[in-house]
């Protein structure tokens, strides 16, 4: 199916959990989220990773993040992307599309690895990750100053969601040609601070017996319908500008919640912070951000289209690499080389059309491998890293009869966990071993320069380093995988 250029809203809101929405059954105030899943498509497994710059790694590229390099399965102020990568944003733009990116980009923390060197006309935000909502620093260091529009740093006043949205909104007012506009939310990644309007919209509710755990969770809602409220004004311009009939909005979130933030956790950002006992909720989901369980990768995921999409509900999984090739082919997109996507084209699953035979493989790579998982029908697999232990840690679920994951058949399903184990090992066994190579090389190069044999040896290692081999590694997977 070929369709005209209809405009895309793309909103990512930061750890908010699957549990954090109303619809959800959160006392959480989201009516602009719950309008969107009530009217749209709302995807009861969606998969995203666990942090946030993985997923944002996999939105854009229609890839796991892990063929990228290490760095990319965390939290990256590292450039992910290779100079000139075809991204989403690129795509659209070499289609005839305007782009603007409103918010958190943390793909690469400086600008000569920003938005705007990857298929982005316009960008403004963080070029990291979150950041404090009043004074709109990273965590202390090197990428704290980071607030900036289209490269430049800026230095603006008032809270982080209102300058997101009302960017986004005069950018969107003044497009005359089909756009994508992507809207990554900074809220509700800590520090959590509300300003005081939404902050007030909660005091009268008690939450909590624990008064710190009451205020801290007050300011997490106050925080959260902060933002669906500017998800309201974004839908709310489209209407306005008569082209809600032409948009098609996709909400979802880059990972699932934290329930604490610990001052030693908050305090890393400049200014006053504070210890947050009570935050966020994945219920009725097992697990965490930063974690492989359901709780931490699944998180509230809805596409609404006005007037060609009906309401209705994907009950099969899908990942956040899906959105690429999905988009790509709906709108038949200029595709310069071969985008060696894992992610799958998902609109007739959208469209509630019978896929005979459905069944895919979905793969984690979570910080340099401390955490593997694979998906596969109904079963799921996590391989984990055991601290100061060869062998590593297996949790089999079947996630059909288990959605919680309070059972961990592993034991009982041998023949099964060493199925998937051997999946896990042949997606990830190439690269592991070219990255391996040249960990070796880069020890090797070390002691041959200490050991300061001849000068030819000397001069030839004093232009190989670290980085450059980090480049080859990264060019191989890139190439290959």
């Amino acid at each position: 199916m070929k369709i005209s250029k209809p405009n895309i809203l793309f909103i990512l809101a930061d750890d908010l959990g699957w549990g954090d929405v109303s619809s959800h059954g959160s006392q959480i105030r989201t009516p602009n989220i719950d309008l969107l899943m009530s009217e749209g498509v709302e995807f009861k497994q969606h998969y995203v990773q666990p942090m946030c710059t993985p997923t944002r790694a996999s939105l854009l590229s229609g890839r796991y993040p892990s063929r990228f390099g290490k760095h990319a399965t965390i939290p990256s102020n590292r450039p992910v992307f290779p100079d000139g990568y075809q991204t989403l944003a690129s795509v659209l733009r070499d289609s005839g599309y305007e782009t603007g990116l409103f918010g958190k980009w943390h793909l690469g923390s400086t600008p000569g690895s920003g938005p705007n060197n990857f298929g982005f006309d316009y960008s403004y935000g963080s070029l990291a990750g979150g950041v404090d909502p009043f004074n709109h620093m990273y965590k202390k260091g090197e990428f704290s100053v980071t607030w900036n529009r289209n490269g430049e740093y800026i230095k603006e006043f008032g809270h982080v969601t209102d300058l997101i949205f009302n960017e986004a909104i005069n950018w969107i007012e003044n497009r005359n040609s089909p756009w994508f506009c992507y809207v990554p939310f900074t809220a509700v990644h800590v520090p959590v601070k509300p300003n005081s309007f939404w902050a007030n919209q909660y005091n009268s509710q008690r939450f909590d017996e624990d008064n710190l755990k009451d205020n801290s969770f007050k300011k997490y809602a106050a925080y959260a319908s902060h933002m669906d409220y500017a998800i309201g004004e974004l839908i709310k311009t489209l209407e306005q500008k008569g082209e809600r009939e032409n948009t098609i909005i996709v909400f979802s979130s880059d990972n699932g919640a934290i329930d604490i933030s610990p001052i030693h956790q908050t305090d890393q950002y400049p200014g006053w912070q504070e210890e947050l006992p009570r935050l966020g909720s994945n219920l009725p989901f097992r697990g965490l951000k930063s974690q492989l369980y359901e709780g931490g990768i699944r998180t509230p995921t809805v596409i609404n289209w006005k007037d060609s999409l009906g309401s209705g509900k994907v009950e099969e999984p899908v990942h956040i690499s899906d959105w690429m090739p999905t988009f790509s082919n709906l709108l038949d997109l200029k595709i310069k080389d071969d985008p060696k996507w894992d992610g799958h084209d998902i609109w007739d699953l959208i469209l509630g059309n019978s896929v005979p035979n459905y069944s895919r493989e979905i793969y984690w790579n979570f910080k340099a491998e401390e955490g593997l998982c694979i998906r596969d029908g109904d079963w799921k697999l996590i391989s984990s890293k055991n601290e100061n232990q060869i062998k590593r840690k297996l949790e089999l679920f079947n996630i059909c009869e288990d959605p919680f994951e309070t059972d961990d058949i592993s034991e009982k399903q041998i023949d099964k966990v060493n199925q998937l184990e051997s999946k896990i090992n042949k997606e990830f066994v190439t690269s592991n071993f070219f990255n391996n190579l040249c960990i070796s090389l880069v020890f090797l190069i070390s002691v041959l320069k200490s050991l300061k044999i001849i000068k030819f040896f000397n001069l030839f290692f004093s232009v190989i380093n670290e980085e450059m081999l980090s480049f080859f590694s990264l060019l191989f997977n890139f190439l290959f995988l």
